[in-house]
């Protein structure tokens, strides 16, 4: 989609239609009242009507800003893709309330979505054009267009990445997320370092190594690096990237193992942020790590009863397979740990259980760690970008859970209680004790992939994190 500012007033712009945002009927014509009232618009559920004889599109929304107005925007877009519109113009005053920028292009771009690389019948992809009248904002016309760019930036990374995700695992494996790193370190102007298997086993990477030395695809540790002059400061962002998922020789039922593409999307969130920071100016130095890794069995898989050596010398017995997403988490957490100094927030993004669909649905990411004060800034950046959040608790109980009797750790509790959280308690192991209140865990589960749209989310990977993080660093820019 295209999206435009013009500083025409409306009735100069041509366009196809005009899209009407109806908060009360009030603020239409007698006419258009009539219209609506005879059709039973419904002001409170984002109810949509074209009228052709006067090219106007209205959709309604009980509130004009936030969520509802990009839920607003969504309903709006995903209906007139069905028409034969090509141009639409908006005027950013709408109920006599001036509308903003980033909610209008978050609630167009990621509600136009769609995944249609693989469809034999294509139909003719429409591109669209918005126009947004800025005639009559209050607002300087420099920052309504930093403001557009912005938006832009992060809706095209949340796109790109929900387009990784999609991708199926014959398509997509370690070494083609490798190549999308280099890309992205191209475009941006980041450092990329790619490593393999033979830096793996060099440097104590066993844990991470192993869950995927049964695949035909080399492992690949992958690091981007953001680095601006005079940086403020040091983020780390640490990605779970199983470009598939078989459960190894823990084989996930048939049904289980559908849609397991999508384990990679903690690594492609990190892909995704890290292509947006230039765009957004970030004065933050900023490392995105991935452990991009295919689970698969063989003669060669590794096995329950193993026992791996993590890359900071803790032993952990293999009790579970499948409980592979944490195996490497571990390495990477002390990858970047011994590879980093002085940082300020670290943040693990993961597919990792799901124990946290059940504990908070398929909306909500799991996030824990130790400090509250951090949580809460994460809370209210998950307040300002529209993704949910969930706390999960650590407690003093539940490290109990993870005692091995032939090893430090096992990576999978005999109890199918408070799954989440002890996954999040054994990732708790690699992470360095002078890090331990800079760093969250986020459990991304069920808020990163989803058979049944929800919100602007159309079917399958939705991105999750993204905008949650990004919406974090530029509060820490201010």
């Amino acid at each position: 989609m295209n999206i435009k500012l013009s500083k025409k007033d409306l009735k100069n712009i041509n366009s196809d239609i005009e899209l009407v945002v109806v908060k009360d009927l009030k603020i239409l014509s007698k006419k258009e009242q009539k219209l609506l009232k005879k059709i039973s618009f419904d002001l409170k559920s984002f109810d949509t009507y074209f009228d052709a004889s006067n090219n106007k599109f209205f959709v309604s929304s009980s509130k004009l800003k936030k969520e509802d107005l990009k839920l607003c925007l969504c309903s709006a877009i995903r209906a007139i893709k069905k028409l034969n519109i090509k141009t639409i113009k908006l005027d950013l005053i709408q109920n006599e309330k001036e509308l903003k920028i980033s909610e209008i292009v978050e609630g167009a771009v990621l509600g136009e979505y769609e995944f249609t690389k693989y469809k034999s019948k294509k139909e003719e992809e429409k591109d669209l054009e918005l126009i947004v009248s800025i005639s009559k904002s209050k607002k300087d016309e420099e920052q309504l267009n930093k403001d557009l760019k912005e938006s832009l930036s992060i809706t095209s990374s949340v796109n790109m990445v929900r387009s990784i995700i999609n991708t199926p695992p014959e398509d997509y494996f370690p070494a083609t997320m490798a190549n999308d790193a280099k890309k992205i370190a191209s475009e941006n102007g980041l450092e990329c370092i790619i490593h393999g298997e033979e830096y793996l086993i060099k440097n104590g990477m066993n844990a991470m190594f192993n869950v995927g030395r049964a695949s035909r695809h080399e492992s690949k540790l992958i690091h981007l690096s953001y680095k601006p002059k005079d940086a403020k400061g040091k983020i780390v962002l640490v990605g779970k990237g199983l470009t598939y998922d078989s459960g190894g020789l823990s084989l996930k039922s048939g049904a289980g193992m559908v849609s397991m593409k999508c384990d990679k999307s903690g690594g492609s969130a990190v892909l995704g942020i890290m292509n947006t920071l230039k765009a957004l100016n970030c004065e933050y130095e900023v490392h995105g790590i991935i452990g991009a890794v295919e689970n698969m069995i063989g003669g060669d898989a590794y096995k329950p009863d193993d026992v791996l050596v993590a890359k900071n010398g803790k032993t952990i017995e293999v009790r579970n397979t499948d409980a592979e997403g944490r195996l490497v988490l571990a390495d990477c957490l002390c990858y970047a740990q011994d590879e980093i100094e002085d940082i300020d927030y670290m943040f693990d993004y993961a597919t990792l259980t799901g124990a946290c669909i059940v504990a908070l649905g398929n909306e909500t990411i799991g996030t824990m760690g130790h400090s509250d004060k951090l949580k809460a800034k994460m809370q209210k950046a998950a307040n300002s970008s529209g993704e949910l959040i969930g706390i999960l608790p650590f407690n003093r109980y539940l490290p109990a859970q993870l005692k091995s009797g032939i090893a430090d750790i096992v990576n999978s509790t005999s109890s199918r209680a408070a799954g989440s959280i002890t996954a999040g308690l054994f990732l708790d192991n690699f992470v360095k004790k002078e890090n331990k209140k800079k760093w969250l865990h986020l459990d991304i589960a069920g808020a990163a992939y989803s058979e049944s749209p929800w919100g602007y989310n159309s079917f399958g990977g939705t991105g999750a994190g993204i905008r949650l993080t990004l919406d974090f660093i530029k509060k820490l820019n201010k």
